[in-house]
């Protein structure tokens, strides 16, 4: 499962946007990370600098193996403690309650099944523990953007590794047993249009007398 080409050619073509600022969006996301941390669909591990003090274990999900790869090899560079584990957001080999953070960043526009993925995440955070996400969405307020992202839906996801520009991520993770802290609307410096809307956010399991 997986491209080759794809997981080779990621970080170069992510790169202008990382210096732009999107890196910085990264790490402030990643202050509100602790204890047994769970992140999914990591990629090549452009987050794994990131990661504070407070975060006392870290487990990394990847479902393509090109890009697991990749990963592990970050991993090992970086000398971090983390563990790669190849599976999708859909299908989590872990406990119930295992992790008290979960974190996405580009990944919900490319999972299989959104409700599914995220149904997963809440099914494996602790009571009160906390997903935070960092995602490109479909443009909240600007109608005619919308439509285009609904019309290249499919072209766009050839060329970028199945992503769907076109999603309203908010409202997924509000259906999602999560009740959503925070969504803050930005913009994803120097991409296209298409993908140029971004949410930030943490939402939060609810406890289980809530």
């Amino acid at each position: 499962m997986g491209n080759p080409v794809f997981a080779a050619l990621y970080d170069r073509m992510v790169a202008v946007n990382e210096r732009a600022g999107f890196d910085d969006r990264r790490a402030a996301l990643l202050t509100g990370a602790r204890g047994a941390t769970l992140e999914l669909g990591a990629g090549t591990g452009l987050n794994l600098r990131h990661y504070p003090a407070a975060v006392t274990e870290l487990v990394l999900t990847e479902p393509d193996r090109h890009m697991a790869r990749r990963l592990r090899d970050r991993v090992a560079e970086a000398g971090r403690a983390a563990e790669v584990v190849e599976t999708p957001a859909e299908r989590l080999p872990f406990e119930d309650a295992r992790f008290d953070t979960a974190v996405v960043t580009l990944v919900l526009c490319t999972v299989d099944d959104p409700p599914r993925a995220l149904a997963e995440i809440a099914r494996v955070l602790r009571p009160g523990g906390r997903l935070l996400f960092l995602e490109h969405v479909r443009a909240p307020a600007r109608p005619r953007l919308a439509r285009w992202q609904d019309r290249l839906e499919r072209p766009w996801g050839w060329v970028a590794g199945g992503c769907h520009p076109n999603r309203d991520t908010v409202a997924a993770v509000k259906a999602s047993p999560l009740s959503v802290e925070s969504a803050e609307p930005g913009e994803m410096p120097k991409t296209p249009p298409l993908v140029r809307p971004l949410v930030a956010g943490a939402a939060v399991r609810p406890g289980d007398d809530a």
